[in-house]
């Protein structure tokens, strides 16, 4: 795993939020004003400029474009393509992380029954009983998913953030993991063998027609049998236009390290930062 140099990370955060604030200013040249006439050319631009949704495309008879429909169905195709796709073996390699699997031997029982993402393969569990490091502050997951490309876009950049930001902060951190078909409620399996005290998820959004390399990261804090959705915190939209992955590890790291303060998460620690 590589590491980056606090100096090396800050430059690359600000470079991305540079890039990021000087894209989002212009009108982009790909997005064509397809509305001929529009009572209000200026506000139709502005909003064009603050979303990746279809506005403004205009239309031909009581269909779109051509241009607005291919474009469409290109996307539509990037967003099939993340949630089928395999990761590339390739790219795990790189990453040098253990390889774990749920119950689901396939993305058809991945996608038509919920519970066989949401525990470990027998075998996996075996793994991570006899190899799993123990009684750790942070255990990191990462899944592909609904989305490989979410993986493969962000993870090379936000994992090396998120460890030099934990590291520094002196949070212990077990070795990170890879689990194939892993829904978010697998990081309860994980948490109750490893027994850490929190666990975070770093795992492939359901791919939209605007992007296909959305991750969110989902953390609890000492999850348990009782534990439901609203123990969870949640940060979403990490990907080149919405958080860039480098500025989103640095804030998890930030995050994680206060949730091990306060000793909680989801609402709970929303209402313990309040007070």
């Amino acid at each position: 795993m590589k590491q980056i140099d606090l100096d090396h990370l800050v430059q690359r955060v600000v470079e991305e939020l540079s890039k990021k604030s000087q894209e989002a200013i212009p009108f982009p040249e790909e997005k064509e004003l397809g509305v001929k006439n529009p009572h209000n050319r200026e506000v139709l631009e502005q909003a064009m400029r603050r979303t990746p949704a279809r506005i403004g495309i205009g239309r031909a008879g009581t269909r779109m474009k051509t241009t607005s429909y291919l474009q469409f169905r290109i996307d539509q195709a990037a967003a099939h393509d993340a949630v089928m796709k395999q990761i590339e073996p390739a790219w795990l390699a790189e990453l040098g992380l253990p390889e774990l699997y749920t119950r689901a031997k396939d993305m058809q029982e991945y996608l038509m029954n919920l519970d066989s993402g949401r525990f470990l393969s027998e075998e996996s569990v075996r793994w991570l009983e006899q190899n799993g490091d123990k009684h750790k502050d942070v255990q990191i997951i990462i899944s592909d998913g609904l989305s490989t490309s979410a993986c493969e876009a962000c993870i090379p950049d936000l994992l090396p953030s998120l460890l030099q930001g934990l590291a520094l902060k002196n949070v212990s951190v077990a070795k990170p993991l890879f689990i194939h078909r892993g829904r978010v409620w697998v990081q309860d399996h994980v948490a109750s063998i490893v027994r850490c005290k929190v666990v975070i998820s770093l795992i492939g959004e359901r791919p939209g027609l605007a992007t296909a390399e959305s991750l969110s990261a989902y953390m609890i804090y000492q999850p348990n049998e009782s534990t439901v959705e609203s123990d969870r915190t949640v940060i979403s939209n990490i990907h080149r236009g919405g958080t860039p992955p480098i500025e989103a590890g640095a804030y998890l790291a930030d995050l994680l390290a206060d949730i091990l303060r306060v000793q909680a998460s989801g609402v709970a620690y929303a209402q313990l930062r309040v007070k």
